[in-house]
C-alpha cells in the first residue's frame, strides 16, 4: 500500500519485453505498466521541504552558517547571539523556497492540465468520456479531428479509405507536413462499430518503452493469426489528428512509457558557473579562517602560559578554565564566530535580491516585447541571470524558432523572364516593404485571400494569354501529391504533404490555374475560369535519389504531356539540347534567388507519343509488379521517359524566416559564440536555412556533409574533416592526444582548437547516432567545435540533449537551448540556459524554460544586454563584497596581537550589527542594479564586449584572490594608521585620546569612508540613486554613532551603549580627520594607479572597445543606409518539396480518395471577362 504517494518494497524489473491484452485491464493491471498520468514537477506535499532543504544545503554556505548557529548555542565560546545568524539563515533559505516552490507549482498546473484533457475510452460496449490520466495500457480509445493523441496507440480503424489517418508531427520533430498512418487490414474492418470493437481481443507483443521516434516493431496476434507491426501503423502522443473525422486506437504506451516522455528528459537542479565557484571559494574562505584562528589561539595559548597565568588576580579565567591550552581551544572557537563575517549570509541574501532585480528588467524590457500576440519576455527562472553573458555554444531548433515555418511563393522564371520584383518609374529595383502595392486577386473568386504577391506584370502575362506563363503554372497545378478539400463551395483547402508544394499549388491557384479536385485516375483544374479534367496516367514518384517528381496527363483536347519539377543540378541534365540559350537566362535568375536563400526548383514538360508512351505504360505496369528489383527497374523506366526535356521556368519559394533571424545570428557570431541548429527536418531544407540566415555563406573554405551509415564510415568522415582544418591536431605531440593516451588524466575539458580557415559541418541523424557512441563521440566534439556552424538534421529530440551534453562534457563553456515545441523540452532541460519560444507549436518548451520570449532576435538583445549587464554586476558585487568584508573582518586578526588573543572586538558591537545590514548593504545594492558599463545600443553595436564573459575574466579564482590581496591591504592600514595615530596621542586640551572606545571609533570610520570610496571607484554609471545610497549610508552612520553615543542612551541603556561621549570628543580633534584622509588616501591611491597603468599598457579586448565607444560618442557616425541583407552564391539552394517515398503510388491507387459528390463547375471566373479587364 503506497504511504502518502511514495512506494516502498521491491525495486521494478526492468522491462524487456512490452505483452497486453485489448480490452482486458485485469490480465495487463497484472504487468504493472504505467498509467497516462505525467509528472514534470519535482516535489509533492511531503517531499518538498526535505529535497528543497537538501538542494539548499548543497550551497557549502548555507551548511557553514547552519554549523556557526550550532557554535553560538555554546555559552563558552559564544560571543555573538544566536539569533544574528538563524534569523538571516532562516530568511535565505525561505525565499529560495518559496521561488522554488512556485517555480515547481507552475510545472504542477501545466501537468495537471494535461493529465485532466478529456478522452472518449471504450469501457464495456459504451464510449465513456475520461480524463487522460486515467487511460490504461491496453484500452481502446476514440479521437477525432483536430485531438491532440492521448498516448502512444496502435492505429485500429479510421473514418477515411482503407483506414488512413492523416497526423501532424510538429510536437515530435517540428515538421507540419502531413503523414499518412495506416491500420492493419484486419484491424481495419471494425470500423466504428463499438460492438465489434469491444469483442476485439487481440494480444500484442512489441519492444519495451523507448527514444526511438522513427522505429516500433512487434506483433498482433488475433483468432490465431499473427501480423507484423511497425512505426507506419503507430500513432505517437504529441501528435495531431488531421483531416480524419475519426479513428480508434489501442494503447501501447502511456504516460511517462509514452515516446514522447521518454524523449523530454529529466528536470534538473540548475547552478551557475559562479555558484559553483562560490562553493569552492567558501572551501578556501573556511581554510582561510580556521588558519587565522588557529594563529590567533596558539597565540593565545601561549599569551595564557607566559602573561596570562600570573595575570589572574586583575583579569581572572573563565569558569572552567584550568589551564593555557584549554583557554586556547575555547578562543579558536570564538574566533570562528568573530571572524565569521569573511563569508557573511547577507552574501547570499543580497545575490538573491540582484537575481531577481536582473530578471525584472527582462520582464519589463519593452524591446522584448511582442505585440503581435501580446507576449513579453518572460525569466521564468531567477537564479541564472549572470550566465546569460557567458554563453559560448547556443543550440537552436530550425522549425518555428529560426522560421516562421510558413511558405511563400516569392519570386519565379518563366522563359527566361524573372518575376517578382517591384521596379520604380526610372526602372530601378525597389525594395519590397509593407507600403508595397499588392496584386489586386479579387478578380477570382477562387483566389487565396492570404496570398500576397507584388509584381503585376506576372499577372499581365496571364491575362494576355502568354502559352509559357499558361503552361507554366498549369504545371504547377497539376505537379504535385497535394489533396484538397472543399467543405463549403468555393472554400478550397490544400492539405499537402509538404508546405513547399502546397505554397506553389496556391500561387497557381491565385495566378488563375485553380486545381479543385483529384481521383485517382484525374485531375481537376479550373483553367482561367473553365474547368478542366486531366487524365492522371503515371505519377513519376519523389525520393531523394531523384531529387523531381513527374506526372503524365492527358488534357481534355486529347494532348498527352509529361510535367516535371524539381532540384536544377538534377533537371539541368535531363534538357533537351535546344534549351541552352533559355538555360543560361534561368541559371542568371536560379543563381540571383539561390543568392537571397530562396529554395529553388526547375519545372519543365515533355510532348509525349502516343504510341511510344502506350508501350512505355505496359513495362512500367511490369516493372510496378515485379517481386525482384522493383525499385531498380522502375527507376531506369523513369530515367528514361524523363528525357529531353523543355525546360519552362524555375520557382523560388521562401521558407520565411523569423524577422531579424540573420541580422541577430550575425551579431551572436561577432560575439564568437557558436550556433549550432538540431532540427528534425530533412538535410536539404536545413542546409538552406543555413544559408537564409547567414550561417553559412560562400566564403567558407568548405562545408563537410557527414552522412556515413556505419561507425567506420563516420569515422572517416570526421577525421577528413579534422585533418582539413587542422593537420597538426594528428600529430602525436598535440596536447588533446597527449591528454586522452595518458589514462591518469582526470580532467575531460578540451582546450580550444582553432582551425586554418572557416568551416561548417552537417551531420545527419543516423550518422550522429553512431557519431554519440562512446568511441566517436570525443572525434565529434573536436570536429564540430572547430567549425562555425553546425546543422545536426533528422536528429529525434533524445539526439538534441545528447549532443548538448557531450558539449557540456568536454568543453568548458556554457550553453544554451532555445526552441519553441516539446521535441525541444529535453534539449532546454540539459543545456545551462533553456529558453523557450512561444510560437505555434504549443506551450511545452515555454513551459520547461527558463526564459522565454516570442520571437528568436530577442535573443540577442537578452544576451548582449541583459546577460552582459548581469554578468558584470554580479562580478563587480562579488569582488567588492569579499573586499569589504575581508578588510573589516582582518582588522580583529591584527587587533588580537594587541590584545592579548582574547577574542574581544575591535569595533563596537552595534557596529559589527550594522554594517553588512545597513551601512554597505543599499551602495552595493544600488551598483549591482543599476551599474552599466555601456548603454544597450553600445552592447548591441559592439558584440566583442561579450568575449571577457564567456572567459569569465571578471570574476575567477585569480580575481579572487587579488581581493583578498586587496583586503588585507586595506586591514592593515585601516588598523595600524588608527593605532599609530592614537598612540600616545593627547587632544588639543591636553586631554589623553588613546582609549579603546576612541580607537575602535576612529578604526571603524576610516573602514566605512574607505569602502564607500571603493563602490565610487567601481561604480561605472552614476544614477540618483547610487549617490542616494552611498551618501545617505554616511550620513546614517554619523546620525547612529552620534545618537547611540549620546549621553541620553547611555543613561537609559547603559549595558548595551557603552560607548558614551565617543563620538563627540574624538570626532571634534583634527588630527583624527588628518589620520582617516590619510588612510583613504593610502587605500584608494594604489587601486587608482593600477587601472590606470592597466589600462594602459595591457587593455583588455573592453578596455579597447569603450575607448572606440568614448571616440565615437565624441564624434557621432552618420547613420548607416537601410541595406537588405543578401549573399552571393554560386550555389544551388536545394530542391523545394519533400514528400513521403510511396505517396504518389498511395495517389494512383485511390487508398485514400473518399467518394465525392461529381463535380459541378459553380463559382467558376474568367479574368477574362469584360469587367475584369484592366482599362
Amino acid at each position: 500500500m503506497p504511504l502518502f504517494g511514495l512506494k516502498f518494497g521491491k525495486k521494478k524489473l526492468k522491462e524487456e519485453e512490452r505483452h497486453l491484452q485489448a480490452n482486458n485491464r485485469e490480465f495487463n493491471l497484472e504487468f504493472e505498466y504505467a498509467n497516462n498520468s505525467i509528472k514534470t514537477s519535482k516535489y509533492n506535499f511531503f517531499t518538498f521541504l526535505p529535497l528543497n532543504l537538501f538542494e539548499q544545503f548543497q550551497r557549502i554556505a548555507n551548511a557553514y552558517f547552519l554549523f556557526l548557529l550550532i557554535l553560538q548555542l555554546i555559552p563558552e565560546v559564544s560571543s555573538l547571539s544566536w539569533f544574528t545568524t538563524v534569523v538571516p539563515l532562516v530568511l535565505v533559505l525561505t525565499v529560495s523556497g518559496v521561488k522554488d516552490a512556485i517555480d515547481d507549482f507552475n510545472r504542477y498546473k501545466s501537468d495537471n492540465h494535461v493529465n485532466n484533457r478529456p478522452v472518449q475510452v471504450l469501457i464495456n460496449g459504451r464510449l465513456k468520456d475520461d480524463k487522460w490520466m486515467n487511460i490504461q495500457v491496453g484500452d481502446i480509445i476514440k479521437l477525432e479531428n483536430n485531438n491532440f493523441v492521448t498516448a502512444d496507440l496502435l492505429l485500429l480503424s479510421s473514418s477515411e479509405p482503407h483506414s488512413l489517418t492523416y497526423i501532424e508531427t510538429a510536437e515530435l520533430d517540428g515538421e507540419t507536413n502531413l503523414k499518412v498512418k495506416q491500420a492493419l487490414t484486419v484491424t481495419a474492418e471494425l470500423g466504428e462499430d463499438l460492438q465489434k470493437l469491444t469483442d476485439f481481443n487481440g494480444e500484442v507483443k512489441c519492444e519495451a518503452p523507448n527514444n526511438k521516434l522513427d522505429k516500433f516493431t512487434g506483433t498482433l496476434t488475433l483468432h490465431g493469426e499473427k501480423f507484423a507491426l511497425d512505426n507506419e501503423k503507430m500513432l505517437l502522443r504529441g501528435c495531431t489528428i488531421r483531416n480524419t473525422e475519426w479513428c480508434f486506437g489501442l494503447v501501447i504506451y502511456a504516460g511517462p512509457d509514452t515516446k514522447l516522455m521518454q524523449n523530454c528528459g529529466k528536470t534538473t537542479f540548475k547552478r551557475t558557473s559562479i555558484d559553483r565557484l562560490m562553493n569552492v571559494l567558501v572551501l578556501v574562505i573556511f581554510a582561510f579562517l580556521a588558519l587565522m584562528c588557529f594563529i590567533l589561539a596558539i597565540g593565545n595559548g601561549i599569551w595564557e602560559y607566559d602573561k596570562g597565568y600570573y595575570f589572574q588576580v586583575y583579569l581572572p579565567w573563565a569558569a572552567g578554565v584550568d589551564s593555557a591550552p584549554y583557554s586556547g581551544f575555547l578562543m579558536f572557537w570564538s574566533y570562528v564566530i568573530i571572524l565569521n563575517t569573511v563569508v557573511p549570509i547577507s552574501l547570499y541574501v543580497s545575490v538573491e535580491i540582484i537575481r531577481l532585480g536582473n530578471s525584472f528588467y527582462i520582464d519589463w524590457d519593452r524591446k522584448m516585447y511582442y505585440p503581435l500576440n501580446d507576449t513579453p519576455a518572460q525569466a521564468r527562472t531567477t537564479t541564472l541571470n549572470e550566465e546569460l553573458g557567458q554563453i559560448k555554444y547556443i543550440f537552436s531548433d530550425k522549425t518555428g524558432t529560426l522560421t516562421q515555418n510558413i511558405m511563400a511563393f516569392n519570386k519565379c522564371s518563366i522563359n527566361g523572364k524573372s518575376y517578382g520584383d517591384v521596379y520604380d518609374m526610372a526602372g530601378q529595383r525597389t525594395e519590397i516593404t509593407e507600403h508595397t502595392e499588392k496584386v489586386d486577386f479579387s478578380y477570382n473568386q477562387l483566389a487565396d485571400p492570404k496570398f500576397v504577391f507584388y509584381d503585376h506584370s506576372l499577372v499581365e502575362a496571364v491575362k494576355l494569354d502568354d502559352a509559357a506563363t499558361h503552361r507554366f503554372f498549369r504545371l504547377l497545378s497539376l505537379c504535385h501529391t497535394v489533396m484538397p478539400e472543399e467543405k463549403e463551395e468555393g472554400n478550397l483547402v490544400y492539405q499537402a504533404q509538404s508546405p513547399d508544394e502546397g505554397a506553389l499549388v496556391t500561387a497557381a491557384r491565385n495566378f488563375g490555374f485553380v486545381f479543385r479536385a483529384r481521383t485517382p485516375e484525374t485531375i481537376t483544374v479550373v483553367e482561367m475560369g473553365e474547368t478542366k479534367v486531366y487524365e492522371l496516367l503515371a505519377i513519376l514518384d519523389f525520393n531523394n535519389v531523384r531529387k523531381r517528381m513527374s506526372v503524365i496527363v492527358r488534357s481534355p483536347e486529347g494532348d498527352l504531356t509529361l510535367y516535371c519539377k524539381g532540384a536544377d543540378t538534377i533537371i539541368y541534365e535531363l534538357l533537351d539540347s535546344s534549351c541552352g540559350p533559355l538555360k543560361e537566362e534561368t541559371m542568371e535568375h536560379l543563381n540571383e534567388f539561390a543568392g537571397e536563400g530562396l529554395r529553388t526548383l526547375v519545372v519543365a514538360y515533355k510532348n509525349l507519343q502516343e504510341d511510344y508512351f502506350e508501350e512505355w505504360h505496359k513495362r512500367h505496369h511490369e516493372a510496378s509488379t515485379a517481386l525482384d528489383g522493383r525499385e531498380e527497374k522502375l527507376s531506369e523506366l523513369y530515367e528514361e521517359i524523363e528525357k529531353d526535356l523543355m525546360l519552362l521556368g524555375a520557382t523560388a519559394i521562401e521558407d520565411k524566416l523569423q524577422d531579424g533571424v540573420p541580422q541577430t545570428i550575425e551579431t551572436l557570431t561577432k560575439a564568437h559564440i557558436k550556433i549550432w541548429v538540431l532540427t528534425g527536418d530533412k538535410q536539404e531544407t536545413a542546409v538552406n536555412i543555413g544559408y537564409s540566415c547567414n550561417m553559412l555563406h560562400d566564403d567558407m573554405k568548405d562545408v563537410f556533409i557527414i552522412e556515413g551509415n556505419s561507425s567506420e564510415d563516420v569515422l572517416d568522415e570526421l577525421r577528413t574533416a579534422r585533418k582539413k582544418m587542422n593537420p597538426d591536431s594528428f600529430l602525436d605531440s598535440d596536447e588533446i592526444n597527449i591528454k586522452f593516451i595518458n589514462p591518469s588524466t582526470k580532467s575531460r575539458i578540451l582546450p580550444e582548437e582553432q582551425a586554418n580557415g572557416v568551416y561548417g559541418l552537417v551531420i545527419n541523424g543516423h550518422s550522429l547516432a553512431y557519431a554519440l557512441e562512446g568511441n566517436l563521440e570525443l572525434e565529434l566534439v573536436r570536429t564540430a567545435s572547430m567549425c562555425k556552424v553546425v546543422i545536426c538534421c533528422r536528429v529525434t529530440p533524445l539526439q538534441k540533449a545528447q549532443v548538448v551534453e557531450l558539449v557540456k562534457k568536454y568543453k568548458k563553456a556554457v550553453t544554451l537551448a532555445i526552441g519553441d515545441g516539446a521535441n525541444d523540452v529535453s534539449m532546454i532541460k540539459t543545456a545551462h540556459i533553456g529558453v523557450g519560444i512561444s510560437g505555434q507549436e504549443g506551450m511545452q518548451a515555454v513551459l520547461s524554460s527558463d526564459f522565454s520570449f516570442a520571437q528568436f532576435r530577442y535573443l540577442q538583445r537578452l544576451l548582449l544586454v541583459h546577460g552582459r549587464w548581469s554578468y558584470i554586476r554580479m562580478c563587480k558585487f562579488l569582488r567588492y563584497f569579499f573586499y569589504k568584508n575581508f578588510a573589516f573582518t582582518l582588522v580583529h586578526f591584527w587587533y588580537g596581537f594587541f590584545s592579548g588573543f582574547s577574542a574581544q572586538t575591535v569595533y563596537d558591537q552595534w557596529f559589527i550589527t550594522l554594517y553588512n545590514l545597513v551601512y554597505t548593504s543599499l551602495p552595493v545594492l544600488g551598483m549591482s542594479l543599476f551599474d552599466q558599463d555601456v548603454d544597450d545600443r553600445w552592447s548591441m553595436q559592439f558584440p566583442h564586449l561579450y568575449e571577457p564573459g564567456q572567459q569569465n575574466l571578471y570574476f575567477n579564482k585569480i580575481e579572487f584572490v587579488k581581493c583578498v590581496l586587496h583586503g588585507i591591504y586595506s586591514s592593515l592600514i585601516l588598523f595600524f594608521i588608527p593605532y599609530g595615530a592614537m598612540y600616545d596621542t593627547v587632544r588639543s586640551d591636553g586631554k589623553a585620546i588613546a582609549d579603546y572606545q576612541s580607537f575602535a571609533l576612529m578604526a571603524q570610520t576610516c573602514l566605512l569612508i574607505v569602502v564607500s570610496v571603493q563602490i565610487g571607484l567601481d561604480t561605472a554609471y552614476w544614477t540618483a540613486v547610487n549617490q542616494f545610497f552611498i551618501w545617505g549610508s554616511l550620513s546614517v552612520y554619523f546620525a547612529i554613532i552620534f545618537t547611540m553615543y549620546s549621553d541620553g542612551m547611555y543613561l537609559i541603556f547603559a549595558a548595551s551603549f557603552p560607548f558614551v561621549g565617543a563620538a563627540r570628543n574624538t570626532l571634534n580633534q583634527p588630527s583624527v580627520w588628518l589620520a582617516i584622509f590619510l588612510s583613504i588616501t593610502l587605500c584608494v591611491l594604489p587601486v587608482i594607479g593600477g587601472r590606470f597603468l592597466k589600462a594602459q599598457l595591457m587593455p583588455t579586448v573592453s578596455d579597447k572597445v569603450l575607448r572606440k565607444i568614448r571616440e565615437a560618442k565624441k564624434r557621432p557616425p552618420p547613420p548607416l543606409p537601410k541595406t537588405r541583407l543578401r549573399r552571393t552564391s554560386t550555389r544551388r539552394s536545394g530542391y523545394a518539396f519533400s514528400h513521403q517515398h510511396g505517396f504518389g503510388a498511395l495517389i494512383m491507387s485511390g487508398r485514400n480518395m473518399r467518394p465525392k459528390l461529381p463535380f459541378t463547375t459553380t463559382g467558376t471566373f474568367s479574368p477574362n471577362s469584360e469587367k475584369n479587364r484592366h482599362k
